[in-house]
């Protein structure tokens, strides 16, 4: 199924939520155009069993062990539970969440990425997930089981996490995974080199945190459950820290 996300009006919110959006709205903006007018392509063939090279096929690799690391925090029957795939990309979570049980709601930004996601489902998971371009973080969406937001939350800095983890923590009523980039000292690295040399092609540059500030951060911002790491994946040029936000 394929529905459109409704956006809430400016005028319905308060000045103070509306300024507290303003970093992660430019950086939602900057991952829109990205994703979807420049590496659409890109993603759609390291999602895909095509050939690659040796460096995406790491990522290929990395990204393939997050997935099941992530989907290990769930329960295994989803049966009957609503599951937010927040940032589903070319819908490799969805289909296995559907696989599970799941009734899901598939949600990214980019709307070249959701059509991809829409053709790659299995047609027997079709009447279980509704498809959506837009802000993951729309009320309009709904209350959930569980979040997953593998590497959607990368591009954020520590304030904005905490408070998109908030929102979705009023909405959720059993368990939130998600991804951040770990701060490591590769990671730093290019962190900064990406600061210093920036490139009109090159993505959104990811943010790395580490687990303590990050949960100091998303207290600040209202979250009420333990923000616990789960695991790191490194394969190649992937590195990625799991974590989740339990009662």
């Amino acid at each position: 199924m394929r529905d459109v996300a409704p956006f809430t009006s400016p005028a319905a919110v308060p000045e103070a939520a509306l300024q507290a959006r303003s970093g992660y709205d430019a950086t939602l903006g900057r991952v829109e155009t990205y994703f979807d007018k420049t590496a659409t392509k890109t993603w759609a063939r390291l999602t895909s069993d095509a050939p690659v090279s040796r460096i995406r096929e790491t990522v290929r690799q990395g990204r393939d062990r997050m997935r099941a690391l992530m989907l290990s925090r769930l329960p295994a029957d989803l049966t009957g539970h609503r599951v937010l795939d927040a940032g589903c990309g070319a819908g490799q979570m969805t289909a296995e969440l559907a696989a599970r049980g799941a009734e899901v709601l598939a949600i990214d930004i980019s709307p070249q990425l959701v059509d991809i996601a829409e053709l790659r489902l299995p047609e027997e998971y079709r009447k279980q997930v509704t498809f959506t371009s837009g802000d993951m973080l729309d009320t309009a969406l709904g209350r959930f089981d569980h979040v997953i937001a593998m590497d959607s939350l990368i591009y954020y800095n520590a304030r904005d996490i905490g408070t998109a983890l908030a929102g979705l923590e009023k909405r959720t009523d059993r368990t939130i995974v998600f991804t951040v980039a770990p701060r490591t000292r590769l990671l730093m690295a290019m962190w900064y080199a990406g600061k210093l040399f920036p490139r009109s092609d090159r993505s959104p540059v990811m943010i790395p945190h580490a687990h303590q500030p990050l949960a100091q951060a998303a207290r600040a911002e209202g979250v009420s459950g333990m923000i616990r790491p789960v695991e790191r994946i490194s394969s190649g040029f992937y590195i990625s820290q799991a974590m989740e936000v339990r009662a």
